[in-house]
């Protein structure tokens, strides 16, 4: 063991590379036929939009740092250069691999469903003149098209748009041969439509993407000349926000001002149709200033995350997952005093398959009730229609102290979160910022309430974030506590999130960027030693992300140490699995499926003295060193009892789990002799019961 490096590069993937892999297993829910039809559709959708968010903010990022010549390189040994070089090849697939899927599966099954994606060739004449009526009303009156000429330049193309250059032949207006021409299609109108079901048409459904019809009709934006060609296109901008938080006067001005420049960011990506010919591509290309790596020609619309759109606009029950109605805790449900319930004992809540309400009850109820003094909360994404922001503005009316700490800075959610800080000011509540260079990622709700002449805090923990939405996709644990410990650690917390003080030491819970990092480090060596002495030994860990190098090495250490130790990260992976004498006692699998696998939970045996956390943070850098987070104990045997039934379940699971060899690949994992297991249907079942 002594002779083994266990920093060498050989024991790494690169984080961007396994991101595109994650990306892949999305892509093949949209092509497993066991998956309802519209929903494979949304899957294909999702893999687009996380494609898209890869270009915006990681790729942007490595060309950033390849413009300013950085040369450092992470755990995996791979500089910026050679990254970038990695990632083309592999997205390109990835993306013929979507179309493919599109083109081949998902379109003819549509169809064979009485659901028409239209395609420009083979309309009737009914559906040619709704075509056309549509465009005349709907589409032609919003639209700009511009002529280049040395007068007009280029246009500034927003991230993301949909845009078409078209060739033109003859003369304009004025007399003059224009050649080329630009139409940008405004954000407001739909990307796919709906046409007016015809006679006989009964039982089917037919839909049109918005490219289609421009590309048919645009001709009547441009009278008199001839259309000698029309392909789409759409460039894909930097959209991380740089603000530098350490120089600017006022944070919220500061980043409304970064948001106005997201649309017009770096350019790192640019997609046409697959058709378009290599003199445009090569002056398209030319106007971003982008390389021929940065290419993507499609067999169709330039942005698959329309296609979201479908699944909204297609009402076929049979064609989606069959419908669920949450649970609600035998104990509480019916029960109008939540407070009570909670200081009976412990409850833990398991959404989607728990309901998200008694969160908004929780709130609501404090906001309503004369003995609450004040309220303190957490907001890192809620949405803009958040029945939890309702009740802290009617608790900030009623008089009562409302805190809330929003982070402003939660990507692609700064302008809802913006609003809400509005909203909630407006209401007398004290609305902060969280600290400079943190992000405040911890899922927290403190409640102050006076009882016979006493204080008692009420605390909800969780792992995953207010918003009510997602609550019913994700899935994610919640805790609500009355015990005085987590109370006084939440005090403690929201102390130093408002005043900046200096926080004790906490009673039971962990904190990023102080304590959860070394804790955690100090854990998996403690199962190293439990199992050096012969004692049982067992790590199970489940998060998004695992690339943490020196939690990495320590959980190779405690693999060669003897320690059973099994993964379930649903995303990016750093580490290894299986090697000899690095890793041989790791195991890691990804699970997906229909809900998206969001919990964060740290199980230790610790020689039958077992230890669980649930958090809200990953294992990554940026959770343990420059975000606030928080780790919270299931000490109540049930509960406990009950995640650990949870975590065996996903790792028995073998329809929607994906298994990572030493050589970085994913392996789907299938019943073979043994019977089908799906963790999440289980789940269903257990907490539709509760």
């Amino acid at each position: 063991m002594d002779d083994v490096n266990l920093k060498a590069p050989d024991f790494y993937i690169n984080r961007e590379l396994s991101f595109l892999e994650f990306n892949q297993r999305v892509l093949d829910l949209a092509k497993d036929p066991a998956v309802p039809l519209l929903e494979r559709l949304r899957f294909l959708a999702i893999s687009s939009a996380n494609l898209d968010e890869f270009f915006e903010i990681r790729v942007a990022a490595l060309k950033e740092r390849q413009e300013r010549g950085a040369v450092t390189v992470g755990p995996d040994g791979m500089g910026v250069n050679e990254q970038l070089i990695s990632i083309h090849p592999r997205a390109r697939a990835l993306v013929a691999e979507q179309y493919r899927v599109l083109n081949d599966e998902l379109a003819p099954a549509l169809t064979e469903a009485g659901i028409h994606l239209l395609q420009p060739k083979g309309t009737t004449r009914a559906q040619s003149a709704a075509l056309e009526r549509y465009f005349q009303l709907e589409v032609e009156p919003v639209l700009s098209p511009l002529a280049l000429d040395p007068a007009r330049p280029f246009p500034k193309i927003q991230n993301k748009s949909l845009n078409f250059i078209v060739k033109l032949a003859g003369t304009d207006a004025f007399g003059r041969d224009t050649h080329l021409a630009i139409v940008q299609v405004p954000r407001s109108l739909p990307r796919v439509i709906n046409l007016p079901r015809q006679e006989g048409d009964a039982g089917q459904l037919t839909l049109v993407y918005l490219s289609t019809i421009v590309q048919r009709y645009v001709g009547k934006l441009f009278e008199g000349m001839k259309i000698e060609g029309c392909w789409q296109f759409r460039v894909t901008r930097n959209s991380d926000l740089f603000v530098d938080e350490e120089e600017v006067d006022d944070l919220r001005r500061a980043v409304e001002g970064e948001l106005a420049e997201r649309r017009y960011g770096d350019e790192v990506r640019l997609e046409t149709a697959h058709d378009c010919p290599a003199d445009h591509t090569s002056f398209l290309l030319q106007q971003f200033q982008l390389g021929a790596n940065d290419l993507y020609q499609v067999p169709g619309p330039v942005n698959l995350n329309r296609l979201a759109a479908v699944y909204d606009l297609v009402d076929r029950p049979d064609l989606k997952y069959p419908p669920f109605t949450a649970g609600i805790p035998a104990r509480i449900l019916g029960r109008n005093d939540l407070f009570a319930a909670i200081r009976d004992k412990d409850l833990l809540l398991h959404h989607p398959f728990q309901s998200f309400a008694p969160i908004v009850d929780f709130v609501r109820q404090a906001a309503r009730d004369p003995a609450v003094l004040a309220i303190k909360q957490t907001l890192y994404r809620s949405g803009s229609d958040s029945a939890v922001v309702d009740a802290l503005v009617e608790a900030a009316r009623a008089g009562k102290d409302v805190t809330v700490i929003i982070e402003l800075m939660a990507r692609f959610d700064e302008a809802a979160n913006i609003e809400l800080a509005t909203r909630l000011q407006a209401a007398g509540a004290h609305v902060m910022y969280g600290v400079v260079g943190y992000k405040t990622h911890a899922k927290l709700i403190l409640v102050v309430r006076r009882e016979d002449s006493q204080l008692r805090r009420y605390c909800h923990v969780g792992t995953g974030n207010y918003h009510a939405r997602t609550a019913r996709t994700y899935t994610d644990y919640g805790l609500f506590t009355c015990d005085e410990a987590i109370g006084q650690d939440l005090h403690e917390l929201f102390l130093q999130m408002t005043s900046l003080t200096r926080t004790p030491k906490l009673r039971k819970l962990l904190q990023s960027p102080f304590t959860l990092h070394d804790t955690l480090l100090s854990r998996i060596a403690r199962e190293s030693e439990h199992a050096l002495a012969g004692r049982p030994a067992r790590i199970i860990a489940k998060m998004n992300a695992l690339i943490e190098p020196r939690i990495i090495e320590a959980l190779y250490q405690a693999s060669n140490a003897g320690v059973q130790i099994d993964l379930i990260v649903r995303g990016i992976c750093a580490l290894k699995p299986g090697i000899p004498r690095v890793s041989e006692n790791i195991r890691v699998r990804s699970i997906l499926g229909r809900f998206l696998e969001h919990s964060r939970v740290y199980y230790f045996s610790n020689a039958g003295a077992h230890e669980l956390w649930c958090a809200s943070a990953d294992w990554m850098e940026r959770n343990f060193f420059r975000r606030i987070e928080v780790a919270f104990p299931v000490d109540r045997e049930k509960l406990r009892d009950r995640v650990l039934r949870d975590l065996e379940a996903w790792l028995a699971d073998n329809q929607g789990a994906w298994l990572l060899g030493a050589d970085g690949s994913y392996t789907r994992t299938t019943p073979g002799n043994e019977p089908p297991c799906s963790a999440q249907a289980m789940m269903l079942g257990w907490y539709a019961e509760s």
